[in-house]
């Protein structure tokens, strides 16, 4: 652009030259064109910036104050006893028939790697994420609440529901493989291979949702289950619908993230350590 008002006024002096006559005006013409030049060079340059600014994606996410997240968060439900009591009468992973002192329930999705913190069987993933995480057994300070769950059902002492709903996006054939193996009476023989670091691989490095690797799924569960009722369980889709069920009714507790809890009516959310839950399960007992 500058080039161009450059030539012009070139063109306007030696106009000048040849036309004495007109010295006024040419000078007038000179400083006129110059100055027009000077303006359509400035907005034409304000125009460009901002049409190709306008065309750069946003890097920053739009934050919203705090005060208006939580306005917009959904309202927790509120959880009586009896809606606890009401999931022992439905078709669910359970152990019991909710008339113990003591109520458990899990939400949890074995692909999720807190979940698998939580389970106690997996010492690796727990180290991994912290040292907040790492279980008594391998020199820490967490105490596993599933483990820990397990322990009070197989005495008698509680009821357990365990429901399904996805907290790590790969967890669906496991999770037929939990109900298929709940069938045949081995869900905490299952639920602790699937819960090991080998199981976590498996899951979301191997299977993850795929239903044509049922056979991985049997092949590493064969030392709990019998092989051929477990093939045909995860073969036969009888329990597809299940997954959606069972994400219904976490939804209608309020669980929407993976691992969650209820001793009776108190919810923990998250991966908390048995520690911190210990006191609920006692007054209950």
């Amino acid at each position: 652009m500058q080039e161009v008002v450059t030539t012009l006024c070139s063109m306007i002096k030696k106009n000048n030259d040849k036309n004495k006559n007109f010295v006024e005006m040419s000078h007038f013409s000179f400083y006129f064109f110059a100055a027009l030049l000077l303006i359509m060079t400035f907005v034409g340059g304000v125009f460009f910036g901002r049409t190709s600014n306008a065309s750069l994606p946003l890097t920053q996410p739009q934050v919203q104050p705090q005060a208006q997240q939580q306005a917009q968060a959904p309202a927790q439900p509120q959880i009586s006893l009896d809606t606890i009591k009401e999931l022992f009468t439905k078709d669910l992973i359970k152990f019991g028939k909710g008339d113990k002192k003591l109520l458990m329930v899990e939400v949890a999705d074995p692909s999720c790697p807190y979940c698998h913190v939580a389970g106690g069987a997996n010492d690796e993933i727990g180290a991994q994420i912290g040292p907040q995480f790492k279980l008594v057994s391998a020199g820490g300070s967490y105490v596993a609440p599933v483990a820990e769950m397990k322990k009070l059902v197989l005495a008698g002492k509680a009821d357990f529901v365990w429901i399904y709903t996805n907290g790590h996006g790969n967890g669906e054939m496991a999770t037929k493989a939990l109900y298929c193996a709940f069938d045949q009476g081995k869900f905490w023989q299952a639920h602790d291979l699937l819960m090991s670091a080998k199981g976590y691989t498996l899951i979301n490095d191997v299977v993850k949702n795929d239903t044509t690797k049922s056979q991985q799924v049997v092949d590493f569960l064969a030392s709990a289950l019998d092989k051929n009722k477990l093939k045909s369980c995860l073969d036969s889709g009888k329990y597809n619908s299940r997954l959606k069920e069972d994400s219904a009714i976490a939804s209608s507790l309020g669980v929407n993230g993976t691992p969650g809890f209820f001793l009776n009516t108190t919810n923990f959310s998250g991966a908390y350590s048995w520690t911190d839950m210990k006191s609920v399960a006692e007054a209950a007992l």
